[in-house]
């Protein structure tokens, strides 16, 4: 029982951690493609838009992730035993 509990554990941190290294990976793509257009290659311009979007909308949702968890630990908190 004791292997069940880190199992998940460790489960539900392996998921946060991809979840960040995702929303990480969407940023450093919408820097590139900010700096292809800063470069000149305007034909990019649309994609550039498109990847920072991406990147803007999933760190908004990790942040209302966080938010929720948070409050979750809070209400846990104030819990009588």
């Amino acid at each position: 029982e004791e292997q069940k509990k880190t199992g998940s554990a460790s489960g539900f941190s392996d998921v946060l951690f991809n979840a960040v290294k995702e929303v990480n990976n969407l940023h450093r793509t919408a820097d590139k493609a900010i700096q292809n257009v800063q470069a000149g290659n305007t034909g990019g311009l649309h994609e550039a838009i498109i990847a920072l979007e991406k990147a803007d909308i999933s760190f908004r949702t990790m942040l209302t992730v966080r938010n929720k968890l948070i409050e979750a630990y809070q209400e846990i908190m104030r819990m009588q035993v």
